[in-house]
């Protein structure tokens, strides 16, 4: 007789990039779990209940029953996560790992935060500041030419799909934010249509708060 296996993880997260990731790396490993929707248009990430669990005030944070670990910060918990499982990270110090880390820095210091600006001037505060507009949307020009060119030649980021991937993916998914055409790079578009398609992928993606996976047009 099967039994379940126990939850003893506790994610409080929102439907964001930074949120979705880590329930699509949840689903990715397999992992039972619980989820606590904190909603931010709400403020209730400031609340003094969630800034125990994570001081700085951001989604997500993951309480960890089985070990006692709680964490803050997405990529901190996306190594965590995958470290304790021994999935989609390689082995710690190797070639793999490095290449895997190099691109979830990547997507933590630079894809996030300069994509991030760029919704927050163009899609929630449009005409607020041109220049601010011009520099995020140039900025995003760049990254995603950055990433096209290395998916030109690799199926995913650091060899096999990896942390690295899942990390990324919901910042581009996030395209019509952006005012970006994911057409205008095939090799993106490719790699992102092929994790789209995955159903862990799918999963995750509705954590917590469900909407359809954007889809360039044809």
């Amino acid at each position: 007789m099967n039994h379940p296996k126990p939850t003893y993880l506790d994610l409080y997260t929102w439907g964001t990039p930074n949120g979705r990731k880590i329930s699509i790396l949840l689903e990715e490993l397999d992992l039972p779990y619980r989820y606590h929707s904190i909603d931010i248009t709400k403020g209730e990430q400031s609340l003094p209940s969630f800034k125990k669990l994570n001081p700085n005030g951001k989604i997500p944070a993951l309480e960890d029953h089985e070990t006692g670990q709680t964490l803050m910060e997405s990529g901190a918990i996306m190594l965590y996560l995958a470290s304790k499982t021994g999935n989609l990270l390689g082995e710690a110090g190797s070639v793999a790992y490095w290449a895997q880390v190099q691109w979830l820095m990547l997507q933590v210091g630079g894809i996030g935060p300069m994509l991030g600006q760029l919704h927050h001037f163009a899609k929630f505060n449009p005409g607020k500041s041109e220049y601010a507009e011009t520099r995020y949307k140039s900025e995003a020009n760049r990254l995603y030419e950055l990433l096209n060119d290395r998916l030109k030649d690799h199926e995913y980021l650091a060899e096999t799909y990896s942390v690295a991937d899942i990390s990324t993916w919901p910042w581009i998914a996030r395209f019509d934010y952006q005012g970006m055409d994911l057409n205008d790079y095939p090799a993106l578009k490719k790699w992102y249509l092929s994790i789209a398609s995955r159903p862990a992928v799918q999963r995750g993606d509705v954590v917590p708060t469900e909407a359809e996976i954007p889809l360039p047009a044809r």
